[in-house]
């Protein structure tokens, strides 16, 4: 396969739909989130960057997605995994790897299981880095090298990463790479819990990248390590008269309250530029009953399913429209 070319950074914005706590849906956010731009004419190229491979299942059919594990590791592989390999046995860079084509606008790079055991090279990558050895940023840009080639030649307009439900070097690497993160957050205890924290956790890793830029060869591939906050999207909450219930209206106040303090705030202190100063809930997708599931089952947007009613399929329609439409604009200024 070709090796990935030492190119520059291609232009198209990419995003994370980031949360450190597992179950509040980024994978289906992330899916119908680019659903949607690809409907609006934008090229999207999914990253399945969490070695879960929801997002790959979610998209591709069992039976291809159990060839594709099965290849991964020959020369023949077809996934992110195939890609890295040569970065962790030290036999070269990345490998280019093609997209699979979902329509017209819509591209996948498939996951893979194995991604763990580059998660576990990161720790020693990152430290390679604070000693200026180039093994470490070349290691650390990899993934970032990938997507980028297949972006260009793909002509791709938006890039989203789905990352796995932790904060481990893995995401710390995507994350770093990221021009843009979103937030989901679900209508409960854990889900706040976990907003508290994210700020810091994001803070630090930028406040180290930033470090180790300060300290790299000139010839070093770096990662840009801004990601900008460009808005939470509070999910899954129940409606009654077309308003969230007062159960689900507490939490989404609590919600708004905790973005603020511990996400907006902290990231400011460290670089007002974070956080443009615009509304941070940049959309709402309230619980859609069977719409999720089924989705998922079926491996389609929520409003191309044949299940619920079509007042309910095309309010689903429009929640991501609107999401998509803010994205596009704070991305682009379109």
């Amino acid at each position: 396969m070709t090796e990935v070319k030492r190119t520059h950074r291609c232009t198209a914005p990419r995003l994370a739909v980031f949360n450190h706590k597992g179950g509040v849906g980024k994978t289906t956010l992330t899916v119908n989130i680019a659903a949607a731009l690809a409907e609006q004419g934008r090229r999207v190229l999914l990253v399945d960057s969490d070695p879960q491979c929801n997002l790959t299942s979610y998209l591709v059919e069992e039976m291809v997605v159990n060839d594709l594990l099965d290849r991964s590791d020959k020369k023949d592989g077809e996934t992110i995994w195939s890609s890295l390999k040569p970065i962790l046995e030290g036999t070269g860079d990345a490998r280019l790897i093609p997209p699979i084509k979902q329509d017209d606008n819509l591209f996948l790079l498939p996951g893979d299981i194995r991604l763990v055991e580059f998660e576990q090279e990161l720790g020693t990558l990152w430290a390679d880095c604070f000693q200026r050895k180039l093994r470490g940023f070349r290691g650390m840009t990899a993934m970032s090298q990938l997507v980028n080639q297949v972006a260009k030649e793909s002509r791709i307009d938006f890039v989203f990463y789905d990352c796995g439900p932790n904060i481990g070097a893995l995401n710390r690497s995507i994350i770093l790479d990221c021009d843009y993160f979103l937030i989901p957050a679900a209508c409960d205890l854990f889900s706040l819990s976990a907003v508290k924290t994210l700020g810091h956790i994001l803070v630090k890793w930028i406040s180290d990248w930033k470090t180790i830029s300060a300290l790299a060869p000139d010839d070093a591939s770096l990662l840009p390590g801004r990601p900008v906050f460009l808005g939470y999207i509070p999910q899954r909450f129940r409606t009654y008269g077309g308003q969230p219930t007062y159960q689900y209206a507490r939490f989404l106040s609590q919600i708004e309250k905790h973005i603020q303090n511990d996400v907006v705030v902290v990231l400011r202190r460290l670089d007002l530029n974070l956080v443009p100063n615009q509304s941070i809930k940049i959309g709402e997708v309230k619980d859609f009953l069977t719409l999720a599931t089924n989705a998922q089952e079926k491996g389609v947007a929520m409003w191309k399913v044949t299940v619920g009613t079509p007042m309910l399929r095309d309010l689903a329609h429009k929640s991501f429209v609107r999401i998509s439409s803010k994205i596009i604009e704070r991305t682009l200024g379109d």
